[in-house]
């Protein structure tokens, strides 16, 4: 279960600059400093931390702050809704209705039974997108917010020591039809399931000697 994940002010963005708009990424360096590199943990009850996702809004990928778990008759779920299961979607294809792309530079995971914390990421910084399926919720004062949870897949080889799950990985040249394409809901979580391979080959394990 990925339950925090960090996004570095000093992302690299090469890959992700040529199909997501400059100005979406210069907001969302600066958000990244704002927040001081502090770690991004699900949305609670009384500390409304909102996290930047890209979203398609009027045809265009768009930023916004987005509530991380779905919201339930005001209120947060009952039941986990921070990760979905790529498997419960192809089941449910409707789930993807809605989609996002959570940027991070790093995700954590807890290896058991050791109890030894990593982190899950590429080297320098690079900008990863984690694919993540979307519902409108609103709290009980009335206000809405785009609620989030992270698409989760099976790990791959090299990291199934660490975890036995990992986000399904968005590489630069899907962000597009991730958050736009009309196809199919299976079609296209299916490409994406795939095309993330191309990232995973390269993610490394750092053991964090703190929780994050």
């Amino acid at each position: 279960m990925c339950a925090s994940y960090g996004l570095d002010p000093r992302f690299e963005d090469d890959d992700f600059v040529e199909v997501l708009d400059g100005e979406l990424l210069r907001s969302l360096r600066a958000w990244a400093e704002r927040n001081a590199n502090e770690t991004l943990r699900p949305t609670g009850k009384n500390l409304r931390n909102l996290n930047p996702i890209f979203v398609a809004r009027d045809g265009a990928p768009a930023l916004e702050l987005g509530w991380w778990g779905y919201l339930v008759d005001g209120e947060p779920a009952k039941f986990p809704s921070i990760n979905t299961r790529s498997e419960r979607v192809l089941q449910r294809p409707t789930a993807l209705t809605g989609r996002a792309i959570v940027p991070a530079t790093r995700w954590f995971e807890m290896q058991k039974p050791s109890r030894t914390w990593y982190s899950f990421g590429l080297d320098s910084h690079e900008l990863l997108g984690l694919a993540a399926v979307t519902q409108r919720g609103r709290t009980s004062d009335g206000a809405s917010f785009t609620c989030y949870s992270i698409l989760m897949q099976p790990a791959v080889a090299s990291l199934s020591e660490f975890h036995d799950r990992m986000p399904v990985l968005i590489p630069p040249d899907l962000a597009v039809d991730w958050l736009q394409s009309v196809a199919p809901p299976y079609e296209l979580l299916d490409a994406a399931m795939v095309s993330s391979g191309s990232v995973t080959k390269d993610l490394a394990a750092v053991a964090v000697t703190d929780r994050p």
